[in-house]
């Protein structure tokens, strides 16, 4: 990085710097993917004129994809969250709405709220938000710091929008232009809603869904449950390492990083996010899951199978999303059809178990990869793939129209034909005339030079004299002597001529093409469905199977019935590192006798290992995956609430004690008879007397009342 200088000579002027390419590009994925509190702006121009040619903020990282991604996989989807919150008849309500523009979705809700906003907070987290819109000016009857505290928590960028911006009106019309399917439902969903239309409304102005055809017809919007999957609140997200951490000494750190064991390109490892933050409810879906998981681990055939072909599969997200945009070109075409054509081998792979899960394989992959490989269908793409573009080209690295589909773009391929025999025959010629061997001593090459001779040091010696007599050297490198003659280069500029005219013709057939390969997004986002759960369920059984001590199914029960009995768990995270011996330990919480436990110990004993990975077992289990023990029975929980670790917030004038008791009152607020709760060393804020006889025990008979 150069030193800073200022640009502009006026007091308006600002301090820059001149990076690299490739350090602007760590810049980059530094703001928008892994700090949420700042957005990028980039300028072009020169002098005094500059203008902004594109943004991007943590939530809507659109413009900067190709930057972003070009060298990484795209590993989670953010999304936008507008909230509204209102007070009516002393009763706090928020509308929320949320805009994932990864998958082109929309979603809205509105529910009741407390005071220290834990329902906000918990769909937060499920929704994996990146950047949160807000008015500016609520109501001032709402106290918003328990709000932007829960924002902040979270690590979500806050944005502040005029209250105007937050406005309902003609939202239906604007929707029907871009949801896919009829208006009617739409109106109907809409209707609904009270509070959270506004929050939609400001979502389609901020992200200017509007203002890009290429968003009509292609969204969908759906209501939001918030019972639908477990709650998490952003302490147990930091308490059980659910997510990747920039200090993470390796990838086996974090819950995310052991069970990536994906092998699609971005697609899985998505999944695998939005999994571990929406554990299951439903004991019929957590056991569907376990079954297959299941079935890959009785079947290393059918699960190595299943990993050589998903390697095969490119990101069929992205390749969609790519089609959308106005500059696209044949090749996320070209890899979509190639990435499709492998669904063929891992439908004849999945046809061959017959395990006593064979039912449950057909119905949730067969089944949906059959209805839409129909003729009428991928079948449709298929055939226009084959006739359209030259796929004999794609082995030189070219991806071109081809010349049968289109009888201008023949009669200057037959031309370029002719020009290229003449070089491939001059090429024979000029070996012949420096005793050269074809392709072995004497090379032809095309590149930015364009037709060109190459040979090596060595053998430019030998044909030095006649070398400088009859041909014009070009360049001298370490791999090699680049020269030509006056008939090579005549026929490379006609050939860069006819080239130029042919690129200039297909140019409108390849916008034909991409327009219409467009038009089978549903059929590539239900292909990229089918196999993002398919590489995350078989990443499961990999896990499992791989482990020092292999991992166990858990017996799934509903929350009302069962207990939490984990004979021989262990930590996950933690006996995966090296060099670790793990101890493993028994936790049996039945309804009634033990349900509530104290953990006690010296310092270093491991209890909060232990809490730990009750909770990360818990956790593992209702995402569909083995857990590491050796036998397990869980009760579904409906949450998990935690309070690990404790620190003040000077900027704020809260100390370390009251940052406990704020924390501590976001829990009872949001827990159930059915949540999970972990708590260390509650009151460690103050001194030993007060925070166990005042604040912990107190704390501890109203859980037990509440649960």
């Amino acid at each position: 990085m150069s030193a800073l200088r200022q640009l502009g000579s006026s007091s308006d002027g600002i301090l820059s710097a001149s990076v690299s390419k490739a350090m602007f590009e760590t810049i980059a994925r530094n703001i928008l993917l892994e700090r949420t509190d700042c957005t990028l702006e980039l300028y072009e121009g020169s002098g005094s004129n500059w203008r902004l040619t594109k943004s991007g903020t943590p939530g809507n990282i659109g413009s900067f994809e190709d930057i972003l991604f070009a060298n990484n996989d795209m590993e989670d989807s953010p999304v936008i969250v507008a909230l509204f919150p209102a007070c009516r008849e002393s009763q706090l309500y928020v509308g929320l709405s949320f805009l994932d523009m990864t998958n082109r979705k929309l979603g809205l809700a509105e529910f009741p709220e407390d005071s220290r906003f834990t329902n906000v907070e918990s769909a937060l987290v499920a929704l994996g938000c990146k950047e949160c819109l807000l008015p500016a000016d609520c109501e001032k009857s709402i106290d918003l710091n328990p709000l932007q505290d829960v924002i902040s928590n979270c690590n979500v960028l806050l944005t502040e929008k005029k209250k105007a911006d937050f406005k309902s009106r003609d939202l239906a019309q604007d929707l029907g232009r871009i949801i896919r399917g009829s208006v009617e439902p739409v109106r109907d969903l809409l209707s609904q809603f009270d509070y959270a239309l506004g929050p939609l409304g400001a979502l389609l102005s901020y992200a200017e869904l509007l203002a890009d055809d290429t968003n009509y017809g292609n969204y969908t919007i759906e209501k939001y449950n918030l019972n639908c999957y477990m709650r998490l609140d952003s302490a147990a997200v930091r308490a059980l390492n659910i997510a990747e951490g920039k200090t993470d000494v390796n990838k086996n750190f974090s819950l995310f990083g052991l069970m990536n064991r994906t092998c699609t390109v971005g697609m899985g490892k998505r999944l695998l996010n939005r999994w571990l933050k929406q554990p299951l409810l439903d004991v019929n879906e957590i056991n569907n899951r376990l079954d297959m998981v299941q079935a890959f681990v009785e079947d290393p055939e059918l699960r190595q199978g299943l990993r050589q072909q998903l390697k095969r599969i490119s990101d069929i997200d992205r390749l969609t999303h790519s089609l959308r945009k106005k500059s696209a070109n044949l090749q996320p075409v070209v890899k979509l059809y190639q990435s499709c054509s492998r669904i063929p081998y891992i439908k004849g792979i999945l046809q061959q178990y017959n395990g006593q899960f064979s039912t449950l394989i057909r119905s949730k992959f067969l089944e949906p990869l059959e209805e839409w490989m129909a003729k009428n269908r991928f079948g449709r793409f298929s055939s226009l793939v084959e006739t359209a573009i030259d796929l004999a080209q794609l082995e030189n690295g070219e991806y071109r129209i081809s010349p049968l589909y289109s009888s201008d773009l023949g009669v200057l391929k037959d031309e370029l034909s002719v020009v290229e025999n003449h070089i491939n025959n001059l090429h024979v010629d000029t070996a012949s005339d420096l005793d050269l061997s074809v392709d072995k001593q004497l090379k032809l090459e095309k590149g930015s030079l364009g037709h060109v001779f190459r040979m090596s040091k060595k053998e430019e010696q030998k044909v030095r004299k006649k070398l400088t007599g009859s041909y014009l050297i070009i360049e001298t490198r370490k791999d090699g002597v680049k020269f030509t003659n006056s008939k090579l280069k005549n026929l490379s500029d006609q050939y860069q001529a006819l080239f130029g005219e042919y690129t200039s013709c297909q140019k409108k057939v390849v916008g034909d093409v991409v327009r219409v390969s467009g038009t089978f997004s549903e059929v590539f986002e239900n292909f990229a469905a089918v196999l993002s759960e398919l590489d995350v369920l078989q990443s499961f059984a990999d896990l499992a199977t791989s482990c020092p001590v292999p991992y166990v199914r858990p017996d799934i029960t509903a929350s009302d019935e069962g207990d939490i009995v984990l004979l021989g768990s262990r930590h996950p995270c933690l006996e995966a590192q090296d060099g670790v011996n793990f101890i493993p330990n028994d936790c049996t919480l039945v309804r009634g006798k033990s349900w509530f436990q104290i953990i006690t110990g010296p310092n270093m004993g491991g209890k909060s290992t232990f809490i730990r990975q009750v909770g990360v077992n818990v956790l593992m289990a209702q995402v569909g995956s083995f857990v590491p023990c050796d036998q397990a029975s869980i009760s579904v929980r409906d949450c998990i609430f935690a309070r690990v670790g404790a620190g003040d917030c000077q900027l704020h004038g809260v100390s370390t004690f009251m940052q406990e008791m704020l924390e501590t009152a976001s829990i009872l607020k949001g827990a159930s008879d059915k949540s999970l709760i972990i708590i260390d060393e509650l009151g460690r804020g103050t001194s030993t007397y007060d925070g166990f006889g005042q604040c912990c025990i107190a704390f501890l008979v109203f859980l037990l009342q509440v649960c």
